[in-house]
């Protein structure tokens, strides 16, 4: 795109009593540095409600086609005077690995005035804390993540959404600290960090936690049922797949497509026995969901697939 379409293209996009047009949007895919400072300064110029709607939809675009690069401008948005732009920011931000952001993470973790932003900044450095654990960080960036973290949760006058996501951010790390963490979280008196917690257990990828998440499956909180199925998918762990298996007939039916999720992770024959029996279900968000796990276990969405000749 030359400057003077690009010019034009903002200028559109700035309307606010125009509608926002998808191709438009992603004509900001890849800008050069000529371009970005077009957009740089037309970006201030342009109303709060329309930065979000705009930043809203880049990340949503981003997601549907992963040849849409808009890293640039996420990388700009991150130090908006909105708090919901620097969100989705951080949100577009998400499969950008360069080490370069982890500072800059850590500075909005700990200074931000917003607790969104505080909060999204936690859960964007568990992206690093994952590479670190896999050995893809350099290892004084995967410590400096883990300090930024620990020191997160261990303050006890944060927002507890932020500690919470700080949590589940830090629970790949492989540490015996990191486990205590976990612990010292399910123990709490606040529910949301229970919750986080049992989410945090299966990102830790340690099979000790599979008794305590079989034991949360029958918790009667919702949340706690569905964050406790998605965690054994997680873990992987064949024993956790009858307690699964029960859960297809909870009365919350995002926690029933949970447990069919995870045993598609799971695998093993009782797994797909199991899924192979709701592929026929009456209800087609069910079957779209066992079709679904049946994929990931490898298998066909055809429940016969070798036709009898």
């Amino acid at each position: 795109m030359s400057l003077d379409s690009l010019a034009k293209n903002l200028a559109e996009l700035s309307d606010e009593s125009k509608p926002l047009v998808s191709s438009k949007l992603a004509n900001l895919s890849a800008t050069s540095p000529e371009e970005m400072v077009l957009f740089l300064e037309a970006w201030p110029e342009m109303g709060f409600e329309r930065r979000r709607q705009i930043a809203s939809q880049l990340v949503e675009l981003a997601e549907e086609d992963p040849k849409l690069n808009f890293d640039d401008i996420f990388i700009a948005c991150l130090r908006d005077p909105d708090e919901i732009v620097r969100v989705r920011a951080i949100e577009g931000l998400w499969e950008y690995e360069n080490h370069s952001l982890i500072d800059h993470f850590i500075t909005m973790l700990r200074e931000d005035r917003q607790e969104s932003v505080r909060a999204a900044a936690a859960l964007a450095l568990g992206k690093f804390a994952l590479l670190a654990e896999l050995v893809k960080l350099r290892p004084d960036d995967g410590a400096k993540v883990e300090k930024a973290l620990v020191a997160v949760i261990d303050d006890q006058e944060e927002q507890i959404e932020v500690r919470r996501r700080a949590v589940e951010a830090i629970a790949t790390l492989t540490l015996p600290n990191v486990t205590e963490i976990i612990q010292e979280a399910y123990q709490s008196d606040d529910d949301k960090m229970r919750v986080s917690a049992i989410y945090a257990m299966g990102r830790n990828s340690d099979p000790a936690w599979l008794p305590t998440l079989v034991k949360e499956l029958g918790n009667p909180d919702n949340e706690m049922r569905f964050e406790a199925a998605g965690a054994c998918g997680e873990l992987g762990e064949e024993e956790a797949v009858p307690h699964l298996v029960r859960l297809f007939h909870d009365l919350d039916a995002q926690v029933q497509l949970c447990a069919i999720a995870a045993l598609g992770k799971i695998g093993s024959n009782e797994a797909e026995a199991a899924l192979r029996e709701w592929l026929n279900h009456p209800e087609e968000h069910i079957r779209g969901a066992a079709e679904d796990a049946m994929e990931e276990l490898g298998f066909s969405k055809d429940p016969f697939p070798f036709k009898i000749i």
